[in-house]
C-alpha cells in the first residue's frame, strides 16, 4: 500500500566514502537522489550521513518512515543484503569519549528514548555485506550490484510496489 503524503519518510546512507565497500549506504543515497519519481516527492529526505550516529537520530525525528542503509562485515557473500527491522537493529549506546563510536544503530535506540512518539516507528535497515573495508574509492562489483537493488527496493516501498528479489531476513 502507498503511504500518503502527509507521512515523512527518511532514507539514511551510513558509511564512510574511503574504505571501499563501506560506501554502500551512501551510494544508495546518491541513486535515490537520481531518481525522477523521488524528486517530486517532499515528503521524502535522502540523507548522507556518513559515520554520523547522531545526525541519523536527528534526521530521524518527525518522520514516520525511516530506511537505514548500511555495509556489513560478516561471514556471509559479498553483496548479500539483509533486511531487517529496525527494531531488531538498535542498540543501547555506552557512553565514551569518542562520538564516532555512536553509531545509526545506537541513534535508533537513543532517538526512541528521547523524541518517544516524534520518532519513527516503521524503521528498516538494510544491510549489504561487503567484500572490501581497504582504503579507497568507488565499490566492488558484488556490493555494486546489491546497491542498485537496494536501491530499487526502498524506491519501489516508497512508490507503493513490490520488488520480487528476496532479501534475507534476519541480522547477520
Amino acid at each position: 500500500m502507498p503511504w500518503t503524503r502527509d507521512q515523512r519518510i527518511a532514507v539514511i546512507g551510513c558509511g564512510n566514502a574511503n574504505r571501499t565497500d563501506d560506501a554502500a549506504g551512501i551510494e544508495v543515497v546518491k541513486l535515490l537522489k537520481m531518481s525522477p519519481a523521488l524528486s517530486e516527492r517532499p515528503d521524502v529526505q535522502l540523507l548522507d550521513a556518513g559515520t554520523d550516529g547522531m545526525s541519523v537520530m536527528f534526521a530521524a525525528r518527525g518522520c514516520t518512515t525511516l530506511f537505514i542503509v548500511d555495509a556489513c562485515w560478516t561471514e556471509a557473500e559479498a553483496g548479500a543484503v539483509f533486511e531487517v527491522p529496525g527494531s531488531k537493529a538498535e542498540t543501547q549506546f555506552s557512553p565514551s569519549l569518542n562520538l564516532h563510536e555512536f553509531r545509526w544503530d545506537h541513534a535508533l535506540h537513543a532517538g526512541r528514548q528521547i523524541y518517544k512518539e516524534a520518532f519513527p516507528s516503521d524503521v528498516t535497515a538494510y544491510l549489504i555485506e561487503a567484500h572490501s573495508l581497504e582504503l579507497g574509492c568507488g565499490l566492488t562489483s558484488d556490493v555494486s550490484r546489491a546497491v542498485a537493488l537496494v536501491a530499487q527496493r526502498i524506491e519501489a516501498r516508497i512508490m507503493g510496489s513490490a520488488v520480487n528479489e528476496p532479501c534475507r531476513e534476519a541480522r547477520p
